[in-house]
């Protein structure tokens, strides 16, 4: 049976529907086909890509180094009568490090003297009797072989007696001191290590893939992290002629000289950054346009108003813009900034970045002013 609705109530019925209609229409804004399809503009900052020049570098780490390095042996055995420099201290050429104390040089040195002295006396009268033709020519001959093996046998003892003392063999620093006044030592044992420090190098392992963008004499910048905040300039003293078997790399001195050395100490770790080619036809974009992951970049490229997204690959950095290999031309416009919130083929409104002068006492998160104009992408009719 069919249930009547009563006169009275059908004006209060109507509104509550013409009511519940308009909840659901607020709803959906942006409804196809309805009147309200309005997007919300994106704001986004633009820039155009543009050509400038990139230098392909690379930096590998290394140990600071003397250029050279020499090992002082003792040449005798005997006790060491005294040890005259320590670690740090620095030496000229031929000055005395140490003496070996050898008691029977003395004794042996003074014997060789005498029969010099001996050998010339009788050398001297053979002389005079052969020429008063008292003695024979094979005579005089054996004397003076006598005073010349005098001779040798005490320069002999002499040189041997210089070797007691123990010579710096070039001007350095002592880096190693391995010995004590009184120690007892042995023919060919290690006393001291000297190092030349006026040159200082570092060896670098370089790619054989690398390498032969490099050639002795260029240049290199290096820092230190002894000495942060600071660089210093080297040169590429040699590269060698052969590679690694196993790894493939190529050592490659470089050198530093001058007074960078007075703040540089072997053993200190370095980094030098070696400039491999240069280009002047590079496609620059801001840093800030590039959005995803190595291998899987890409920009929002501004077309005809409309956002389009471009996968890109890129190479090196240059002062806050990145290269472009593929993907954007110089002249194209990238968005650098709200590129998170666009979606490709959407709204836009293209911002201008506060002049300095504005930012300062700006409100907080305000960073852009919009312009005049706005794009407007693919509005749905």
């Amino acid at each position: 049976m069919r249930r009547s609705i009563p006169f009275s109530l059908a004006p209060l019925l109507l509104v509550a529907s013409i009511a519940c209609s308009d909840r659901g229409e607020a709803r959906t804004p942006n409804r196809p086909g309805g009147g309200r399809d309005v997007q919300r503009a994106i704001p986004v900052e633009v820039a155009v890509a543009e050509l400038g020049r990139v230098t392909r570098t690379t930096t590998l780490a290394g140990t600071i180094e003397p250029i050279r390095v020499v090992g002082v042996n003792a040449q005798l055995a005997g006790a060491l009568g005294m040890v005259r420099v320590l670690e740090g201290a620095r030496v000229r050429e031929g000055e005395t490090l140490a003496t070996v104390v050898v008691p029977e040089h003395e004794a042996q040195l003074r014997s060789a003297e005498a029969a010099l002295e001996f050998a010339q006396s009788t050398a001297q009268r053979s002389e005079q009797l052969f020429k008063e033709r008292i003695i024979t020519a094979i005579e005089v001959e054996r004397d003076r072989a006598a005073l010349s093996a005098a001779r040798a046998t005490l320069d002999a003892l002499r040189a041997r007696v210089a070797l007691s003392n123990i010579r710096a063999p070039m001007t350095g620093v002592i880096t190693e001191r391995l010995v004590e006044t009184g120690d007892v030592v042995s023919p060919n044992q290690r006393l001291f290590t000297i190092a030349d420090v006026s040159t200082l190098v570092t060896r670098l392992q370089v790619s054989e893939l690398l390498v032969g963008a490099l050639a002795p004499g260029q240049d290199v910048r290096l820092t230190v992290d002894a000495v942060p905040g600071e660089e210093f300039t080297g040169r590429i003293r040699r590269v060698f002629p052969s590679a690694d078997s196993t790894t493939r790399m190529i050592p490659v001195e470089v050198a530093l000289s001058g007074a960078a050395n007075a703040r540089l100490r072997p053993g200190y770790t370095a980094r030098a950054t070696f400039r491999m080619t240069s280009r002047d036809d590079a496609v620059l974009v801001p840093v800030r346009a590039v959005q995803g992951n190595a291998g899987s970049q890409s920009v929002y490229l501004v077309k005809g108003g409309v956002p389009a997204r471009q996968g890109v690959r890129v190479g090196a950095e240059v002062d806050g813009r990145l290269e472009i290999l593929s993907g954007v031309s110089a002249g194209d416009s990238v968005i650098v900034a709200g590129a998170n919130e666009v979606r490709e083929g959407g709204t836009i409104r293209i911002v201008e970045p506060l002049a300095p002068e504005e930012a300062v006492g700006a409100p907080a998160g305000r960073a852009a002013v919009v312009r005049d104009t706005s794009v407007r992408g693919q509005e749905k009719r």
